[in-house]
């Protein structure tokens, strides 16, 4: 049946096609790229069309819906009652707070005595705003790197606007000042870490030669105070074409060294440290992800490693003495063992614990692993209730074995606990506030079948009464990518904009994530991309099927990752959807690598300059995918030009490509500020998430009634 849908007076018929059953390639001449010129980011034609298509995106969404939805969502990011989370150094916890009258933050601190109180006395130690005021450059605080073991120091990094990019500026912390002729660096993809009062490491933008081609530095260097950066000391350097290179410096005493993590793509290194007044190599699977701490080193390898006759599995998590391995006696104690329903997903050091984060079917527990006189001890310390989310890490392992503990859930707002490794008492430090109704909506997880018979994972909330008639406007969101899982989460922009609406929220765990473990990632890597889609495409199927939605009211939302996600849902699945909202994305797979930061991703999706490579690429590149005679659903692109990791560029090309095609219902928008995140402050991102919920509902609810 053909319904008519109406956007910007524009008349547009549900799906009829099933492009999934045609060949996607026959698509755009790849050979052709006519709208390369929006690749100038900053160039005055390009700057000219994105206003272009602000102006045309902000008059389709002036409405009164729209307006209160972004009114309500900066009640929520501005709300005083949300948790100030902290980072704990010696005596104080630090924060970095924005709200109504700061919205780029306060940098502050307090004791935990005081964090403790339902009003904590906050000492200020940096007003962003006052900063950005008096230079007149809007700063967007990113962090700051402390002094140990006086903490009366700071590395203050600050982004011009909200980019990866930032400068370093050395802050005293007890006048409250920036230290003149302190450390400072330009603006650049940096990182930094104190060795003492007057020397820090630093790898950053040394000059010609010193980036890689991921845009991430090529050198890490020890730099002593009162001498020119570009003469600081070389202390390690990498290829050109490997990711990037970073380095720490561990102040414990006793076990003081430099670690340099050289980092040749997204899942491999080589991982160094300094031994005996010399850096050297761990011989480790370059595919393992690496910790030192104290005497302990921690090895979480991503494939099966083979130590003699033993095998450890891929996502298992093994610690060896440093200084026995070192010397060459390689003993690796077990801590965790994976299972195909089960997964480590972090791990965090106390001064002498391990505090283990894991998943069972996306349903999450918290163990502490303690060392006993000849063996590995586990017991657990948090467990999630069902389709609930609790994961914990150490409050400080520089002084002792306390933790912070934090639950949540879709409908339950975060609970922070603090705990120690030697007590069972964990204390309820701070609540967060409901923003909307949980008790109205229901929790459930199921499970759907993908097109090669594997059981996908999703969470749906939804009414607690709603009718199975296919009549529920339903938002779908999914990443799949970079074994990064998708856990239970609360939003109350979420339950404001779109619960409150009458919509059901979908989240679907699909392979490319990292809820099973490394062998759920992997099995979407490359040649295998498709899966993933095969997956997500699966589940808005079940939706439809377990008679929650019907086609035309169901959506599609992610961003980065995500957002070639629900690009490939709009290029090869369009009959499955009535709107798709894609977020900072990429969709040029043909030339990401040649954009921003889009070489660091190749042993994720390939190398589109080779021809095997591209060969398989090109099925799931949304740009080359399109096809002028086919209906596709409803599209907003939301991007930010300081965006320095994936960059506009692509949504740009994306919707100039769809307009230029005569594809109606395309509607574009670019922040200026904001980086990756797409926001660079409460108000910026109260105004992207009211834009995207709009618009869903504009389509998912209005129009198809």
């Amino acid at each position: 049946m053909i319904e008519a849908n109406e956007w910007c007076g524009v008349k547009h018929p549900v799906r009829s096609t099933k492009l999934s059953d045609v060949d996607v390639i026959s698509g755009v001449d790849s050979s052709v790229d006519e709208f390369q010129w929006l690749e100038d980011i900053y160039g005055a034609e390009s700057l000219r069309w994105v206003d272009q298509q602000n102006a045309r995106t902000l008059a389709a969404l002036d409405t009164e819906r729209f307006a209160t939805l972004q009114h309500r969502i900066l009640e929520v990011l501005d709300s005083t009652d949300r948790i100030p989370y902290v980072t704990m150094k010696g005596e104080w916890l630090y924060n970095h707070w924005r709200d109504a009258e700061h919205p780029r933050g306060l940098w502050r601190r307090t004791s935990l005595d005081q964090y403790r109180e339902d009003e904590p006395e906050w000492d200020v130690l940096l007003d962003i705003d006052a900063v950005g005021q008096a230079e007149g450059t809007e700063w967007v605080f990113v962090g700051a790197s402390l002094l140990y073991p006086t903490w009366d120091r700071a590395l203050i990094l600050l982004s011009p606007d909200g980019g990866d990019a930032f400068v370093v500026r050395e802050f005293d912390l007890a006048t409250r000042t920036f230290v003149v002729d302190g450390f400072v660096t330009p603006v650049a993809k940096t990182n930094v870490a104190w060795i003492d009062r007057d020397t820090v490491l630093i790898g950053t933008d040394f000059g010609e030669e010193t980036m890689t081609v991921s845009s991430y530095p090529r050198q890490v260097r020890k730099w002593r105070r009162g001498t020119p950066l570009l003469d600081a000391e070389l202390v390690h350097e990498v290829p050109e074409d490997h990711m990037g290179v970073w380095a720490d410096y561990d102040h414990t005493p006793g076990h003081e060294r430099i670690v340099v993590e050289d980092r040749i793509d997204f899942f491999t290194a080589k991982h160094l440290v300094e031994w005996n007044g010399e850096i050297r190599r761990l011989d480790l699977p370059a595919d393992s992800e690496v910790s030192v701490h104290r005497d302990w080193l921690a090895i979480w390898p991503r494939s099966d490693w083979h130590v003699g006759e033993t095998v450890h599995p891929a996502g298992s998590l093994l610690v060896a003495s440093f200084e026995r391995f070192m010397a060459g006696d390689v003993v690796l104690d077990e801590v965790f063992l994976p299972d195909e329903r089960t997964s480590l997903v972090s791990y965090s050091w106390t001064r002498n614990a391990l505090l283990l984060s894991t998943l069972r079917d996306v349903v999450s527990r918290v163990d502490v692993v303690e060392r006993g006189e000849d063996e590995w001890t586990r017991r657990p310390i948090g467990l999630a209730e069902p389709n609930q989310t609790v994961r914990a890490s150490a409050a400080d392992p520089d002084a002792g074995d306390a933790f912070w503990l934090i639950d949540v859930g879709f409908v339950q707002p975060e609970t922070l606990r603090f705990g120690r490794v030697d007590s069972v008492e964990l204390e309820v430090v701070k609540s967060a506030p409901s923003f909307f109704d949980g008790a109205r909506f229901a929790v459930e997880q199921h499970f759907a079948t993908s097109d090669d018979g594997t059981q996908v994972p999703y969470f749906q909330v939804s009414p607690r009464e709603m009718v199975r008639d296919g009549s529920m406007p339903a938002l779908l969101y999914g990443y799949g990518g970079f074994e990064i899982p998708i856990t239970p989460a609360y939003s109350g922009a979420v339950g404001r904009s779109w619960l409150e609406e009458g919509g059901v929220y979908v989240v679907a765990n699909i392979r490319g994530g990292g809820e099973y473990g490394p062998a759920w990632h992997q099995a979407a890597l490359r040649e295998n991309r498709l899966r993933a889609y095969e997956d997500f495409a699966a589940v808005a199927r079940d939706l439809v099927a377990r008679g929650v939605t019907s086609p035309s009211r169901l959506g599609c939302i992610g961003g980065s990752n995500g957002g070639l996600l629900v690009g490939n849902m709009l290029t090869r699945y369009p009959e499955l959807f009535g709107a798709v909202v894609c977020e900072v994305p990429l969709l040029d797979m043909q030339r990401y690598t040649k954009l921003s930061a889009g070489a660091s991703w190749i042993a994720e999706y390939g190398d589109p300059d080779v021809a095997d490579d591209w060969q398989f690429i090109r099925t799931f590149s949304p740009y080359h995918n399109l096809r002028a005679e086919i209906t596709y659903p409803p599209v907003l692109f939301y991007t930010a030009t300081s965006d320095d990791r994936v960059g506009p560029v692509q949504a740009r090309k994306m919707a100039a490509r769809m307009l230029d095609l005569g594809i109606p219902n395309v509607l574009f928008y670019e922040n200026r500020e904001g980086g990756h995140g797409g926001a660079a402050d409460n108000s910026q991102r109260a105004h992207m998430d009211a834009m995207a919920y709009a618009f869903a509902l504009a389509h998912l609810k209005d129009d198809a009634s």
